[in-house]
């Protein structure tokens, strides 16, 4: 069992008897309901999920499909197995009212999660309960989401995150988002804007028009402002943007100088780029306070692509000192790297998990891409997948899944978004209305 698998299983099968006997209300259970892996192999825990109860005709509608994107979230992680609606043998029609656990036993459901929706004062109030099946027992009181009804989905992300950290220990990632860069057109004149949806691939919005190319966007670790690289003056230039107010400015601008790969530091009050000057790239990092930029490398090489570890010590960046592309990591402000990656073939984009232990890459060998993760001392290297083309990787909040662009190979060659956990499996898909690259992940909503 690789070291991967280990760590999995560890912080996965976590005993719902933990969290039910630390939450209030919650009944003694006779045994653990958990998520096994073995070898890698993980048995998905099948749940069931009825459509919330509605306190109305109008909030129905709201009951029916936060439902669904409670199930979809959580299918969507490949631990968890919907049980069909259309196999229920008994139906939630007071959330109130005791439930019958011989119906959803007979049906095999290890969890069900069962909710009720109202619309009260212009605001959609949703409380859910969750409960293992097998131990008769209530996970603790459940909890209650408030918003104004265009914002249900967020209520069922919010759902879905609670629920996953009470079955596997660790937090969510459901109720985040991620800007990318929206591609369309051919390949000789492909037209890029940035654009900004759910995690899942929802309620799009684009935050620039297709009028320059864009690269590289970034979140700041709150979540409110986006940085990118943008060839609006013709030169590669850093701009910042302001999610909300959809209001940018320039970063950050020297007058024959070439700025681009940033990436905000963990306290969201620095930032690292790279800057092209002379014929040299080296990595920079500017405090966003008072406008001071400091050099951290100083090689007659092309440093690039630098990434803050979680506490803000490290950094993690592309190097070809050594004659090929390989991953260093430096101190915070500069001062003697060390080479990280030794495995055969290219490594680029290097980004730090949110947890701080693993780093994950991008990786080109013979002729095929990969997207990996090595240790932070580059043992225990990974590969996650292999295609004509993947790139660009940005981890998901809690450090379980990476998100990725993936192109396919020939003459138009349309690219795409894809996730992977972090042990390999649960390739999937991320729909987008167009071709779609850069993706970065956001932190936790608020």
């Amino acid at each position: 069992m690789t070291l991967f698998v280990r760590m999995f299983l560890v912080s996965l099968a976590v005993p719902l008897l933990l969290a039910a006997a630390t939450s209030s209300g919650a009944q003694a259970q006779s045994g653990p309901l958990r998520i096994e892996i073995t070898e890698g192999v993980i048995e998905p825990l099948p749940f069931a999920t009825p459509d919330f109860v509605a306190d109305s005709a109008q909030a129905a509608q709201f009951g029916r499909d936060i439902a669904r994107v409670i199930a979809a979230n959580l299918t969507g992680t490949g631990l968890f197995r919907e049980i069909a609606p259309s196999a229920f043998i008994s139906q939630i029609s007071d959330f109130s009212a005791p439930v019958q656990y011989a119906d959803w036993k007979a049906i095999n459901a290890q969890a069900l999660i069962t909710g009720g929706v109202s619309l009260q004062g212009g605001q959609l109030v949703v409380q859910f309960r969750l409960y293992d099946v097998f131990s008769n027992a209530e996970l603790g009181s459940g909890l209650q989401f408030a918003g104004p009804p265009e914002g249900w989905r967020r209520m069922a992300h919010k759902v879905a995150d609670a629920v996953y950290s009470r079955i596997t220990g660790e937090s969510g990632y459901f109720d985040s988002r991620v800007v990318f860069v929206s591609e369309s057109g051919p390949k000789n004149d492909r037209r890029k804007r940035l654009a900004i949806m759910d995690y899942d691939g929802a309620n799009v919005q684009y935050l620039t028009d297709a009028s320059s190319i864009v690269l590289a966007p970034r979140f700041s670790p709150t979540g409110d402002r986006v940085l990118y690289t943008s060839y609006e003056g013709g030169a590669p230039r850093i701009y910042v943007l302001d999610v909300g107010s959809v209001q940018r400015r320039v970063l950050e601008q020297q007058d024959g100088a070439m700025s681009f790969a940033p990436r905000f530091g963990p306290d969201g009050t620095t930032v690292v780029y790279s800057l092209t000057q002379g014929g040299n790239t080296d990595i920079f990092k500017l405090d966003l306070a008072n406008g001071q930029t400091q050099r951290l490398t100083s090689a007659p090489s092309i440093e690039t692509a630098p990434s803050f570890s979680p506490d803000g010590s490290r950094i993690v960046f592309e190097s070809d000192r050594s004659g090929t592309q390989q991953l260093y990591v430096m101190p915070a402000n500069g001062g003697e790297a060390q080479r990280i990656s030794f495995g055969q073939g290219r490594y680029g984009t290097p980004v730090w998990s949110p947890r701080g232990d693993l780093i994950a890459f991008t990786k080109q060998n013979r002729g095929r891409f990969h997207i990996g993760v090595m240790r932070t001392d580059g043992s225990e290297e990974r590969l996650l997948t292999a295609s004509f083309l993947d790139e660009g990787p940005t981890w998901a909040p809690n450090g379980r899944v990476i998100m990725f662009a993936r192109e396919t190979r020939g003459a138009q060659g349309s690219v795409s978004l894809y996730s992977v956990d972090i042990t390999g499996r649960n390739l999937r898909p991320v729909p987008t209305p167009e071709g779609a690259s850069d993706p970065a992940w956001s932190p936790l909503q608020n």
